[in-house]
């Protein structure tokens, strides 16, 4: 009942200022033990009817949180202490990344729903490696706690399109020891050219070299593939013949969209506001109709982590029902707060 409150008053300043002071009051917050306790008992919640065995890993529950809010490995200890099953960091590229210019994050409070641009801005792939391996030694010296991180990975802005493959190799090799599996993001719409990766011949060369790396190595890390809610049913059927080409683990349904159909916000500030990815409620049957049709193609063959407008319990139980295995929030996280997951998981529980 109070964050409506609070939300008002974080909704006065900038989305971009607001989300690291928030994140770095709650990493204070957690750094004293009693703190940390009294958050978890107050938002984890534990079921056994929560549990899920996915692509070889245990998850505590299905509800993740998706790549591009936790971009730099920064708040992980964080994340687990709201409940989250797990977390996908990232987008990580090779090099570090200013990204694009700010402002490149905005609200959409009629419509419940972001348009970002950021650009992949991240710290680059030695400084996150590092950051995840001190993780796991500090996990090794006590008690292990199972909360599942994933590497999204993509391509540095300078790179051209037929070197991309490299860049995501660096990704995949820098971040193996640190996460336990992978995302290819090539559906981005702020890299110049990214999506154009999502044809068949490009996306397989890349999901090609990279699995060659993978199976190289002893314990091979599950590889997913995050794709548009752009695509046409034509493209999806490739996804998903590709899926099987390449021994795909898993697929993860949507990134943001480039539409601006059906929006409350107006015109005008829509204009103004001008390109970037389209996240929030306004995706969200989309989402679930790209979820419905891959999980048909794949014949649960292939599992699929559902992600795009899950604000509620009924939005992600609509996912699972559509066939998804897992679900990711991101925007809900912002306009819900911090019982997103407890919320989400006692209506699955109880489903």
């Amino acid at each position: 009942m109070l964050y409506p409150l609070i939300r008002e008053l974080l909704f006065c300043f900038p989305p971009e200022d607001v989300h690291y002071f928030s994140m770095n009051l709650l990493r204070a917050g957690c750094g004293i033990a009693p703190v940390r306790s009294l958050l978890e008992s107050n938002f984890r919640v534990s079921h056994p009817s929560l549990k899920k065995e996915v692509f070889g890993l245990s998850f505590e529950n299905p509800v993740g949180l998706g790549a591009g809010f936790d971009k730099n490995a920064l708040y992980l200890r964080e994340l687990e202490t709201l409940g989250f099953g797990f977390a996908e960091i990232g987008t990580v590229t090779p090099k570090p990344q200013q990204g694009n210019e700010k402002p490149r994050l905005f609200r959409l409070p009629a419509d419940k729903a972001l348009v970002n641009r950021m650009g992949f801005n991240n710290d680059g792939v030695e400084v996150i490696r590092k950051r995840l391996v001190e993780r796991k030694e500090r996990e090794a010296k006590g008690k292990k706690t199972g909360f599942i991180v994933g590497g999204n990975i993509g391509k540095n802005k300078t790179t051209d399109n037929e070197d991309a493959w490299k860049d995501y190799c660096i990704g995949f090799e820098g971040l193996f020891e640190g996460v336990d599996y992978f995302v290819v993001n090539v559906s981005s719409p702020n890299t110049p050219g990214l999506r154009a990766l999502q044809e068949k011949d490009s996306l397989k060369k890349i999901l090609s070299e990279i699995q060659n790396r993978n199976h190289a190595r002893p314990g091979p890390k599950p590889l997913l593939l995050k794709i548009a809610p752009d695509l046409t049913n034509e493209q999806l059927d490739d996804i998903i013949e590709l899926g099987f080409e390449t021994a795909l683990s898993g697929l993860v349904a949507t990134n943001t969209t480039i539409s601006r159909e059906n929006l409350k916000t107006p015109a005008q500030t829509i204009q103004q506001i001008g390109a970037g990815g389209l996240s929030g409620k306004p995706v969200r049957e989309r989402a679930t109709e790209v979820v419905q049709y891959l999980c048909r193609g794949l014949e649960g063959k292939i599992p699929v982590i559902a992600s795009g407008g899950i604000f509620t319990g009924a939005d992600a139980e609509e996912k699972l029902d559509a066939g998804a295995t897992l679900v990711q929030v991101w925007t809900g996280f912002i306009y819900e707060g911090p019982s997103i997951v407890k919320n989400i998981c006692k209506h699955l529980a109880i489903k």
